[in-house]
């Protein structure tokens, strides 16, 4: 049973910039592909960004195209997010989320309910 850790939230005026972290415990990381969804209030959970397994292929939003950086370290067994450039609409609950099944490619028109594993989440909050 995979356990995803989500850090680096907090708060943080527009314009400026956060790492977030997903630290993996258990399973094989570095043969899923990883994703960040945000949620925020009021709206459905969104899917942000992802990276392949083998970090060949990446997705981003066009709402964060060219702002935010997803990267991972499979020896770490960690997914990052870079976050730049952050806008009062970026503030949301950041969650990252393993896909399903190994080797998976990147499909961002999945149900989000088919995600099996799932972090706690962490708050972004950017103010003006």
């Amino acid at each position: 049973q995979v356990q995803l850790t989500e850090s680096g939230g907090g708060l943080v005026q527009a314009g400026g910039s956060l790492r977030l972290s997903c630290a993996a415990s258990g399973g094989t990381f570095s043969r899923y592909t990883m994703y960040w969804y945000r949620q925020a209030p009021g709206k459905g959970r969104q899917s942000i960004a992802a990276i392949s397994w083998n970090s060949l292929n990446k997705y981003y939003a066009d709402s964060v195209k060219g702002r935010f950086i997803i990267s991972r370290d499979n020896a770490k067994s960690t997914v990052y997010l870079q976050m730049s450039d952050l806008k009062l609409e970026d503030t949301a609950v950041y969650y990252c989320v393993r896909d399903t099944y190994p080797y998976g490619v990147i499909n961002v028109r999945r149900d989000p309910n088919e995600f099996g594993s799932w972090g706690q989440g962490t708050q972004v909050t950017v103010s003006s």
